[in-house]
């Protein structure tokens, strides 16, 4: 969940991504009780499972080291076995489709736009919850304005540089106000683990539908179920109702 899809004293890393297998619903969902140990791990604690996770996962071939807690809330969800960096350089983000004016941008483009910066919960389906969250960045409507969406279009498709992850809004999700191609996680730069250098960031869905290391927007007639709900996610994760679960909605 990178999927994906809460905080402890102090913000801690979002989901780092397990290398591994991809995982299914139920094993997700199982570790619920494991992730509330993480919530209220001691700093000294946190820093050593924190480095003993970073050790052990590169040679885990099921992905479930990403699901042992972290102390600062955020879980590590793995879909790929590696992920490539990108930087400033390098990065490209392609916005296509069902549009009259396809656009490329560069990481220096999309900081030179106006920016939004959002504080909102982060809420995980299994049931971790960072409060708080800074997230700062472009408004997805934005660039689809700029891009021109064609009167027939209906949903917008994510798709991730991992070469797995993908996901969809309908269009009228998409242009919501709070819904950001995310630069800025926790007052910093989105740094690789994060799904940075560029994410998704829905606020008001459950955290696997912010997309990690974004780098295509397609505009389309139709929504396409994601990653995570040709396994059993719900396509609508509004939080608070979702995959049979009633958690509080965020704020």
């Amino acid at each position: 969940m990178n999927p994906e899809p809460a905080e402890s004293p102090e913000p801690s890393e979002e989901e780092k991504e397990a290398q591994g297998r991809p995982i299914g619903r139920r094993v997700l969902l199982g570790t619920l009780g494991l992730g509330a140990l993480g919530v209220v791990s001691a700093p000294v604690l946190q820093k050593g499972m924190d480095g003993f996770l970073g050790a052990v996962s590169g040679k885990d071939p099921t992905g479930l080291t990403g699901l042992l807690p972290n102390g600062g809330g955020f879980r590590y969800y793995s879909v790929t076995a590696s992920v490539p960096n990108r930087n400033a350089q390098n990065y490209r983000l392609t916005v296509d489709g069902l549009v009259d004016k396809p656009a490329t941008y560069t990481l220096a483009d999309l900081r030179a736009m106006p920016q939004t910066r959002l504080v909102k919960d982060v809420q995980c389906v299994t049931g971790w919850r960072v409060p708080g969250t800074p997230f700062e960045g472009v408004r997805l409507s934005r660039l689809l304005d700029a891009a021109g969406v064609r009167a027939k279009a209906g949903a917008v498709r994510f798709t991730c540089f991992d070469g797995a992850y993908t996901e969809s809004l309908t269009l009228d999700q998409a242009r919501r106000s709070d819904i950001l191609v995310a630069l800025r996680m926790q007052d910093k730069p989105l740094g690789h683990d994060h799904g940075g250098p560029v994410r998704l960031y829905v606020a008001p869905m459950y955290f696997y539908k912010s997309a990690k290391w974004l780098s295509g927007i397609t505009v389309t007639e139709h929504v396409k179920p994601g990653y995570w709900e040709d396994l059993g996610y719900d396509v609508d994760a509004w939080v608070g109702k979702s995959n049979g679960r009633d958690d509080d909605p965020t704020s």
